[in-house]
């Protein structure tokens, strides 16, 4: 075997949103991927409610890089859609009710910022006053929706499989064997390995030594009597539509404990903000947790290990992860295969003195 000749370009480990995005871009750059993926796995892509949003906070602030990340995106899960066969991009406006007169003058007048304004649609709110607490009208924020995670990931893993491009395994790093010339792992060889693994990264010798600060959130699903709208309302809460009957209610954030089990307190907490906003009956049909592999500065962690250049990692994409994905892994794969610079606010260098210390 030829060092110039490995079995495969790339060994991606994981795939949840990063491991699938970027997967898509090393295909579409012509590599040779390996994935493994283990479905036994807890996994917060499996369920994350995939919104993407440009305006957010109590201050309407804009989401980091919101003007090139959002059209990029778009166009992303647009081609994937025709690809795949499959629907999983949802456009959808975001309401965001006002709690006081007080509130709706401060975020009109944020919307005069001309950086905000084309992510601010008309104030129409009848509608949503059917079944939203809106007594002081809202705002609406456009260019904004959601994906549906696993009809993506698994329409996305139905063709890796197809194209005999995913394994379902354990993978474990003590079975990677790194070479000088490539990467040997279950007897096939490698140009590189890139760990997309999510939370499941605090467990990977490599790169253990990254400031992961995981969040647990957790989101219900309910079951309205009424019709909901396509509109996404976001007070303290999301109401994320699914269907017509159907929503899912998020999310808690706790650091104590971290595990993947839903609790009766932070559906408690979810109730009772939902109570104070939603006006008609509904009922909890199931509760999820998850945690979100996020990063002490809160920006991704995409790069090559300061030791292992063979060794990379894309993870850390925290509650943006749908938007930050598709993006982040394109300029990942053009710094692997071209030498492009990463984004210095991303590039996991920024770190490397956490591991030579």
């Amino acid at each position: 075997m030829s060092k110039n000749n490995p079995d495969f370009d790339y060994l991606i480990i994981g795939q949840g949103v990063a491991g699938t995005s970027l997967a898509w871009h090393l295909l579409d750059a012509g590599k040779k991927i390996q994935i493994a993926g283990d479905l036994n796995l807890p996994s917060s892509s499996k369920v994350a409610a995939g919104i993407f949003n440009p305006l957010t906070g109590k201050k309407l602030v804009k989401t980091w890089l919101a003007d090139a990340l959002f059209p990029y995106a778009s166009a992303f899960y647009t081609n994937l859609e025709k690809r795949l066969g499959a629907k999983f991009f949802h456009s959808a406006s975001i309401f965001r009710p006002f709690r006081s007169i007080e509130e709706q003058n401060t975020y009109l007048a944020r919307t005069a910022d001309p950086t905000i304004l084309p992510y601010v649609g008309p104030q129409q709110t009848n509608d949503l006053r059917a079944y939203v607490d809106a007594a002081y009208g809202g705002l609406e924020v456009i260019q904004s929706g959601w994906i549906d995670l696993p009809v993506l990931l698994d329409s996305s893993r139905d063709y890796f499989i197809e194209k005999n491009l995913y394994t379902e395994e354990r993978f474990q790093t003590a079975d990677l064997n790194i070479q000088e010339e490539y990467i040997i792992w279950k007897n096939r060889t490698f140009g590189k390995v890139i760990f997309c693994q999510g939370f499941m990264a605090h467990e990977n010798a490599f790169f253990n030594w990254l400031p992961f600060t995981p969040v647990k959130g957790q989101i219900l699903e309910i079951t309205t009597e009424k019709a909901l709208g396509p509109e996404i309302i976001n007070q303290g809460i999301f109401i994320l539509p699914v269907t017509e009957f159907k929503a899912r209610i998020g999310a808690t954030y706790s650091w104590d404990p971290l595990d993947w089990e839903p609790t009766a307190a932070a559906t408690a907490e979810l109730e009772d903000k939902l109570q104070s906003l939603l006006k008609i009956p509904y009922r909890v049909e199931s509760e999820t947790a998850g945690i979100r592999p996020s990063v002490k500065d809160r920006r991704p962690l995409v790069g090559v290990h300061p030791e292992y250049h063979k060794v990379g990692i894309f993870n850390g994409l925290g509650t943006k992860g749908v938007t930050l994905a598709p993006y982040f892994a394109n300029q990942f794969v053009q710094h692997l295969e071209n030498g492009k610079e990463l984004n210095p606010l991303v590039n996991i260098n920024r770190y490397f003195s956490l591991y030579f210390r």
